[in-house]
This record gives structure tokens, C-alpha cells and sequence, in this order.
């Protein structure tokens, strides 16, 4: 088994339960803004119709298709243009206040307080997100999980995002590591593993659903408590 100096960490459906918190906002943003009364049945329908066009705007954002303001005026202007509601002062308000909340509901993946206690001693650790910088402050600061990492690398401040290699050795150079001393930990293939192989660092899918994924990485867990088997 190779032996790690570095552990970098994805953190959005990796450590931070994206979803599970983005269902609590769903709910708060439909009583605030009383969806009901606009022919939205309830707050977990609108979030199922959210959830794959705002996937679909993501891919452009980190393709560099859309900007960060684009993708905030658009993300609920589409789901609530299913419903036949065509109001984009009311999409704006649905973006903000989604943006304030979602972080501010603090949901984590089973078994992250314990690995991240299990690593600490052992590894530098340190953290690569594609998220908007304010919003991922937001989520460490206010969830305990700020005081483990010792370098937060954030795309905005790249001006390139995963799985651009250079935001990887971006973070390396940040980190003062090289990246053979060094494992990327993740849950995307495509922006996380393939970003991290190209860049030269070793790889961890971390697989929740446990799902056949194609491509190559070096390792990869169901849970991720199962990571101190390798580290």
C-alpha cells in the first residue's frame, strides 16, 4: 500500500449531504414564498424538477459555457417554467434565498466526523471544490468541519475548475505537496478522479450508490468509512 503525506478532499455529495440540505431549503423557500398557492404541489416535486436542470447548468458553468451570475438567473427561472409560471423577479428571489439557506443547513455524509477524526493525526488534509466561494466558507465554518483542513482551494479563485488539471496543482502548490505523495478523494468520476489522474495524483472514488462507474482510479469505497482500510 503506497504511502500518503496529502489527502484532498472533494466536499459537495462527498463530506456535505448536497442533497440532503438542498431538500430542507426546498422546503423553507416553498412556505416563504407560498409555491403552493402557484400550482406547485410541494416542496420535494419542485426539487426533483430542479434537480436535473440545475445539474445540466452545472456542466455548462464548469465548461465555462455560463458564467456564476448566469447560472444564479437561470436555476429556478427553468423549474418554475414547468409549472407555467413565468416570473424571473420571483426566480431571482427563489436563487437568493436557496443560496443563503443551503449552506446553512448543515447535513453530512454518514461516517465523515469519524473519518476525518481517524485522519487528522496521520495526513495533511485539505480540500478542492468546484462551489461558489461564499457559499463553501459558509458550509466549513458553520458545520465543524473548517478546523481538520489546512487549505481550502476553491475554483473561483483558480479561474479554472475541476476537472481542469491545473486547479489540482493549483492546490498541491497551495498545500506545498507533490503529487505522488498525494490521494484525491471524490465522487465524480469525470471531475474528480479524471481531474486528479491527469494531474498526476492517485484517486479515491468514493461510490455511494454503488453503482457500476466506468474509467480507471486507484481505489474506491461505498462508504467512506471504509477509506481507513487504505489509509
Amino acid at each position: 500500500m503506497k504511502t500518503y503525506k496529502h489527502i484532498f478532499f472533494d466536499l459537495d455529495r462527498t463530506l456535505w449531504d448536497f442533497d440532503a440540505a438542498a431538500e430542507v431549503a426546498f422546503e423553507r423557500i416553498y412556505e416563504q414564498y407560498h409555491l403552493k398557492d402557484l400550482g406547485i404541489p410541494n416542496a420535494h416535486e419542485f426539487h426533483e424538477v430542479y434537480h436535473p436542470l440545475n445539474e445540466k447548468l452545472w456542466e455548462l458553468y464548469r465548461a465555462d459555457l455560463i458564467t456564476k451570475d448566469e447560472l444564479n438567473h437561470t436555476r429556478f427561472m427553468k423549474p418554475l417554467e414547468h409549472y407555467g409560471i413565468h416570473n424571473e423577479e420571483l426566480a431571482d428571489h427563489l436563487s437568493e434565498d436557496y443560496v443563503y439557506w443551503s449552506p446553512r443547513i448543515v447535513r453530512l455524509v454518514p461516517g465523515t466526523m469519524e473519518l476525518l477524526d481517524y485522519l487528522k493525526p496521520k495526513y495533511h488534509l485539505h480540500l478542492i471544490t468546484n462551489g461558489f466561494q461564499e457559499v463553501q466558507h459558509t458550509k466549513l465554518s458553520g458545520s465543524g468541519l473548517e478546523p481538520y483542513f489546512e487549505t481550502l482551494t476553491v475554483s473561483e479563485e483558480v479561474g479554472v475548475k475541476k476537472p481542469n488539471p491545473e486547479i489540482f496543482l493549483y492546490a498541491l502548490k497551495k498545500a506545498g505537496a507533490t503529487a505522488d505523495e498525494s490521494l484525491m478523494i471524490g465522487d465524480e468520476m469525470a471531475v474528480d478522479i479524471d481531474g486528479a489522474r491527469a494531474a498526476g495524483m492517485d484517486q479515491l472514488l468514493f461510490n455511494a450508490s454503488g453503482q457500476p462507474v466506468h474509467g480507471e482510479r486507484t481505489y474506491e469505497v461505498n462508504k467512506l468509512l471504509e477509506i481507513t482500510s487504505y489509509l
